[in-house]
């Protein structure tokens, strides 16, 4: 093992538990932030241009959620298993699976380029679009699908990033485009007269630069993992292991994307204000919820060593300390939000009295349920890391699947729009209450691998 790698080694499975969290947590928590900035600030500008391309901007969500659902799969699913395999001191196996994730990530996403330009109308009525939204959801769409596979490896290299510990190399890559988008928005769509398809080519360019930044923390050596042709593998047994790994977060991304377009379905409805709401309480509640994201993968990197050099008391401190700081930081930005919620729904639209109403009721309704949301996110993310995928693809199921897909159906039938507002807080409620079994459960195992450890070292 390398001086560099060996310090990394020592430094994740040796630092105080917490102060390593913290420290992983905070760019990774920007990080989040700044990717739900690419779609916020399209929303935020994009809204200038009327109710209808606003709504536009929630239906190509489903889209992006697709791509970016891929983007994860292949991404942690690497990173999973690259994160125990350092933790076992296994460097080479690391890099040859961090170059065979990025080589079938971006293959993947030429495959989804190649059809979407042949079926962009047919998905973006999928998706949710009414017949005013349809054509500024195909402006925005085109140049994003376009772009899916920069998007995906940029996906792919910040998390392999993120499992070796360097959060902050992960955190310039992606805040680097994110700031990038923020800046070419209002002038592409403003000022060079561009509208929706300006906000696109603002996303796709703030990708392609956060990606090069993101290849270049590899290429310049400070990644432990070294990334080449000559790695990529030709074992079929390599991409299975990505992919089961990755399946959590297949299920949860890919779920997110046909939650969105059977709640745009259920929403347009009643008209476009109704898709255009709820689109907007999507984005304030995603970067919410990017906070809670970031802690989490935060603290992935840190139990997947730890679990790997069978450190298990360490294990354990940081599945508690990552629920604890989670709940803490969820109830308080829970509060500001539901006091907060129409002035947080007006920053987005303003003069739509009843795009207003809808989505200052539904935001208060999430807002509700965020001191709870912890409990599934630290189970979810510790099955997955510890490569239990059939345990983790089932708690990534549960909010968006399991629950909300029926609730998402059932409840605007029995309460109108009221059904549509409330259907993913009671959802959440319901993912809690599941994921509880399922937390308990490695606790116990955990102690138990602890009290062994007790056991051996007295016997010595």
């Amino acid at each position: 093992m390398e001086k560099g790698a060996e310090a990394q080694y020592r430094k994740m499975t040796e630092k105080p538990v917490r102060r390593l969290i913290l420290t992983l947590s905070i760019p990774t928590v920007i990080s989040m932030m700044v990717t739900s900035v690419y779609n916020i600030a399209d929303t935020y500008f994009v809204s200038k241009l009327g109710t209808s391309a606003s709504g536009a901007v929630g239906v190509v969500f489903s889209l992006m959620a697709i791509i970016q659902a891929v983007g994860f799969t292949v991404g942690m699913g690497s990173g999973s298993i690259i994160s125990r395999m350092l933790g076992e001191k296994r460097d080479d196996d690391a890099a040859r699976i961090a170059s065979s994730g990025l080589f079938m990530g971006l293959a993947l996403g030429a495959v989804i380029t190649l059809f979407g330009m042949l079926k962009i109308t047919d998905l973006m009525m999928i998706f949710g679009a009414t017949d005013t939204i349809l054509p500024y959801a195909k402006s925005y769409a085109t140049y994003i699908i376009f772009g899916a596979p920069v998007m995906i490896g940029s996906f792919i290299l910040n998390n392999i990033l993120r499992s070796q510990g360097h959060a902050k190399y992960a955190m310039w890559g992606i805040a680097s485009g994110g700031i990038l988008n923020v800046v070419l928005d209002p002038v592409l769509i403003f000022g060079f007269d561009m509208g929706m398809a300006g906000a696109a080519i603002a996303t796709l360019t703030s990708q392609c630069v956060g990606f090069v930044i993101l290849l270049y923390s590899f290429i310049s050596g400070k990644s432990q993992t070294k990334l080449s042709f000559r790695k990529i593998s030709l074992n079929i047994m390599d991409y299975l292991g990505i992919l089961k790994a990755g399946l959590p977060s297949f299920s949860r991304q890919g779920l997110a994307s046909i939650s969105t377009m059977f709640l745009n379905r259920s929403a347009r409805i009643y008209g476009d204000a109704a898709v255009a709401a709820m689109g907007i309480v999507g984005k304030i509640f995603m970067i919410i919820f990017s906070v809670l994201i970031g802690i989490g993968q935060g603290a992935q990197p840190v139990i997947g060593y730890n679990y790997g050099a069978k450190n298990y008391k360490r294990v354990k401190k940081a599945i508690v300390f990552t629920w604890q700081v989670g709940t803490v930081l969820l109830t308080v930005l829970g509060a500001v939000a539901f006091f907060m919620s129409e002035e947080l729904v007006t920053q987005f639209i303003k003069g739509d009295y009843k795009v207003l109403e809808i989505g200052k009721r539904a935001l208060m309704a999430y807002s509700l349920v965020l001191p709870i949301m912890p409990i599934n996110m630290v189970c979810n993310i510790t099955y997955q890391i510890i490569g239990r995928s059939w345990r983790a693809t089932l708690l990534s199921c549960a909010r968006q699947g399991i629950f909300f897909l029926p609730l998402i159906w059932t409840l605007p039938k029995m309460w109108g729009i009221f059904g549509v507002q409330i259907a993913q807080p009671v959802a959440d409620v319901l993912t809690a209450l599941f994921s509880i079994p399922f937390g308990y459960a490695f606790l116990k195992e955990l102690n138990e691998n602890i009290a062994k450890e007790k056991d051996e070292q007295k016997s010595i």
